[in-house]
């Protein structure tokens, strides 16, 4: 990560932490820099940053503060929209995690080692009953990784960590912004993890195609809902 990238997510993280709120003035450029051992340099940088995507609302001659951070306003940003709004790419990625993912979890049914398989069960446990977005789009990358790894290839599994790590903005967005995603979510790992446990390729496969379709089935309609 560059210095900048590091400014980025030393902000971010005080408002992950609730440490800075909505509305909540950030403290003085040097002060904030010393306190984070950066150059006033790098954080005047992520502060633009953060301010392309509405996270921060730089005030002249009054301030940085942080936005209402509303779904909606962060929607509009261009920096998390470009994605979708300049290209094919993310579909194009997904349409590629459709083909690949099923596969390498078919794979797995066979392949995956029981020990492996059983320790999924603790890692979607650890959600908890209401988890938010982003401990479960974290959850939901290593959950994909580790079954990628179950399929006994290692250069499929490269890919699907590769190409799913690339859709993880959708991901947050369809859980930000789509009613009972992160509920239907939880229900589909579990259903691929029993598949799973009982060596069902056939139906780990359908699981897993159903499951990343979902996603993709998604970002189509929010691309012609936001033109």
């Amino acid at each position: 990560m560059s210095v900048t990238d590091d400014a980025i997510e030393a902000i971010k993280q005080m408002i992950v932490d609730g440490e800075l709120r909505p509305g909540d003035r950030l403290p003085r450029e040097p002060d904030l820099a010393e306190r984070l051992g950066l150059s006033r340099n790098s954080l005047r940088e992520a502060v633009r940053a953060l301010s392309l995507i509405h996270v921060l609302d730089v005030r002249r001659g009054d301030g940085t503060y942080v936005t209402s951070l509303e779904p909606s306003l962060l929607m509009d940003a261009l920096g998390f929209m470009v994605d979708f709004h300049r290209d094919d790419t993310v579909l194009q990625i997904l349409e590629a995690r459709r083909v690949i993912e099923p596969i390498t979890a078919e794979m797995a049914a066979v392949r995956m080692p029981a020990e492996d398989i059983e320790g999924l069960t603790p890692l979607l446990d650890s959600l908890g009953d209401n988890p938010t977005v982003d401990q479960l789009v974290e959850n939901d990358l290593e959950f994909h990784r580790r079954i990628a790894a179950g399929s006994g290839n290692a250069v499929l599994a490269s890919l699907v960590e590769s190409l799913s790590g690339r859709t993880q903005r959708a991901r947050t967005w369809r859980g930000l912004t789509q009613e009972g995603a992160v509920e239907r979510t939880l229900a589909e790992h579990r259903a691929i993890l029993r598949a799973l446990a009982e060596r069902q390729p056939d139906i780990t496969r359908a699981l897993a195609t159903m499951h990343v379709a979902g996603v993709e089935q998604w970002l189509r309609q929010a691309l012609v809902d936001h033109p």
